[in-house]
């Protein structure tokens, strides 16, 4: 499991003071399910998954960085492990694009040809994307 703390984001719309100059204070602090986690950014890599609880107990499988897809071709309906060669592109960010992050809709050039993301590496823990 992942031992990093979670990010802990302050009350919203406390900032502003009461029309008599009194500070406003929030009535319960965050519960633990309502804390947020540190942004995971799918790398180019050797295969680094990690697992962190999530509301209700569950497990979700956070992928840190890999270095193969399942990639589909629509026309033969088949899927392969393919390896990726590089980012091209990413339409998420320009930041992205530069640093080679991977994310839904980001197009990867594959063994198998070019292809686009489909799935959520961050949040499923592994990279589906089809060729186009």
């Amino acid at each position: 499991m992942n031992t990093s703390k979670p990010m802990v984001k302050a009350i919203e719309n406390l900032a502003k003071r009461k029309m008599t100059g009194g500070r406003r204070v929030p009535n319960r602090a965050r519960r633990s399910s309502e804390t947020d986690g540190y942004p995971v950014e799918t790398s180019l890599g050797q295969q680094l998954v990690r697992l962190r609880r999530v509301r209700g107990a569950s497990i979700r499988v956070v992928l840190r960085s890999t270095e193969y897809a399942n990639v589909v071709d629509p026309r033969t309906n088949k899927t392969v492990k393919s390896k990726i060669l590089k980012v091209l592109g990413n339409t998420a960010s320009r930041d992205y694009q530069r640093r080679g992050v991977l994310t839904k809709g980001a197009m990867i050039e594959t063994e198998a040809g070019k292809a686009k993301v489909i799935s959520r590496p961050s949040q499923h823990g592994v990279i589906n994307a089809l060729v186009v």
